[in-house]
């Protein structure tokens, strides 16, 4: 089988690769010509564990292959899929632009029957849309060449998503034709053999799964740090009510980690444009605007605890950052909080050193010159007057606190992930701050 995907960044390099590493044929699109030149010469623009290499090797064997021609894509192509950027508008709701364009672009060049899948996260409705806008097209030829509109939402987290699409939990397909349902039973067999379900659903429900999934998940890291930040007032312990509720299988433990709000490139922009759409029908998700409101104060309580720390007075402190990008194994910076964190304390007069394993360039093209990046996490914290942990890489989960307490101009920390024992770090001489305990009574 032959198959096409439009959009190479995330989203499609990931689906793209994984569908080669199963033995079809693949064709990634992007009318980003640097991108696609340097893809064929073997430069992958995101970071993913476990991509550049599954990418390198099916490249070499010819089953993955990358242009800028979408009508070369087409050719013997029986299911193409829509992976572009769906971002958000002023209003919240997301932009369709891209994916319509695509629509269109393929009422164009098509000469046989395609099944084109949406598999951008897009609003209910979407299919409907890009029927039309595929419809006009072949209209305006004069030609009358069957097709198919197909929507297959995606559940990557970032730092696991090759695991995510060769082990899925499951596999959302909306439709509503035989031939377009078996044409993607045949695509996801390899992916179904090992037991991971394949589950069909009409186009609408599809669509809303995507982003009811994400916003729960949403609502769930909300939820606990509305939480956390209760626990510090009345003396309680974060820490030990998450064991306590995660126990219960109907809450579990996942999703329950207190910390300093959710960012990246799904979460924010899918509960905007979800709440949009509850507008558009003339509902007020009133949940769903709390759980933003919540992420979006959570994104500066780390900043509130060292500007009270250091009295209101933050001119002139070094403060050292370990971690930039949204969460671990990910160069993502789009939504961090880490971005919001640091526009506080420069704003206050402070300087800033940080590192990152992998997201430095990132961050400096985002944030310029404005802070100083550290060789290593090390070197962030000479003459740091505190530092912040700001995303649990897992090389910072168990540094050399003797070498951080040296370098340090006084022995503070703030931890935004809660990834240090409260107990072992006071008995190692630190003032240690957290998320959802009141370490000034522990």
């Amino acid at each position: 089988m032959k198959i096409a995907i439009v959009g190479s960044g995330y989203v499609g390099l990931v689906t793209g690769t994984c569908f080669s590493e199963v033995g079809i044929e693949v064709t990634c699109v992007d009318i980003d010509k640097n991108k696609i030149d340097n893809l064929n010469n073997g430069i992958v623009p995101i970071y993913e564990p476990g991509l550049e290499e599954m990418l390198l090797r099916n490249t070499k064997k010819g089953r993955l292959k990358f242009t800028n021609s979408l009508a070369e894509a087409l050719e013997d192509c029986e299911v193409l899929f829509t992976a572009v950027g769906t971002p958000p508008d002023k209003d919240g709701s997301a932009d369709l632009q891209y994916v319509l364009s695509v629509a269109r672009e393929c009422g164009k060049y098509m000469k046989d029957y395609l099944l084109i899948v949406t598999k951008s996260t897009v609003p209910v409705g979407t299919a409907q849309k890009v029927r039309k806008a595929l419809q006009e097209e072949l209209n305006k030829r004069g030609v009358a060449i069957p097709f198919d509109v197909a929507s297959n939402p995606e559940f990557l987290k970032e730092g696991a998503a090759i695991d995510d699409f060769l082990k899925p939990d499951r596999i959302v397909v909306g439709l509503n034709s035989p031939r377009a349902e078996e044409l993607m039973k045949s695509l996801y067999k390899p992916f179904t053999l090992n037991g991971h379900p394949i589950i069909f659903m009409d186009i609408t429900s599809a669509e809303m799964t995507k982003y009811a999934a994400n916003a729960m998940l949403a609502t769930k890291i909300s939820f606990m740090n509305d939480i956390a930040n209760l626990c510090e007032i009345v003396g309680a312990d974060i820490n030990m009510v998450r064991k306590g509720i995660g126990s219960d299988s109907r809450i579990g433990n996942k999703f329950i980690y207190p910390g300093i709000g959710y960012g990246g490139s799904c979460f924010p922009k899918d509960v905007k444009a979800l709440i949009h759409t509850g507008e558009d029908f003339k509902y007020d998700l009133r949940v769903l605007k709390a759980v933003e409101a919540v992420n979006q104060d959570q994104k500066s309580v780390l900043f509130k605890k060292v500007y009270n720390y250091f009295k209101g007075d933050l001119k002139n402190k070094n403060i050292a950052i370990w971690g930039l990008s949204f969460k671990p194994q990910t160069d993502d910076m789009r939504e961090a909080p880490s971005v919001i964190i640091i526009e506080k304390l420069l704003e206050a007069g402070a300087n800033v050193k940080a590192y990152d394993p992998v997201a430095m360039k990132e961050a400096a093209y985002r944030l310029g010159d404005t802070i100083t990046y550290a060789a290593d996490q090390y070197e962030a914290l000479i003459d740091a007057d505190c530092l912040l942990l700001v995303t649990e890489w897992s090389e910072f989960k168990f540094p050399n606190f003797k070498i951080v307490k040296k370098l340090l101009n006084k022995p503070v920390i703030f931890d935004g992930r809660n990834i240090y024992d409260v107990t072992e770090m006071q008995r190692q001489g630190f003032e240690y701050f957290c998320i959802g305990i009141d370490t000034t009574i522990t």
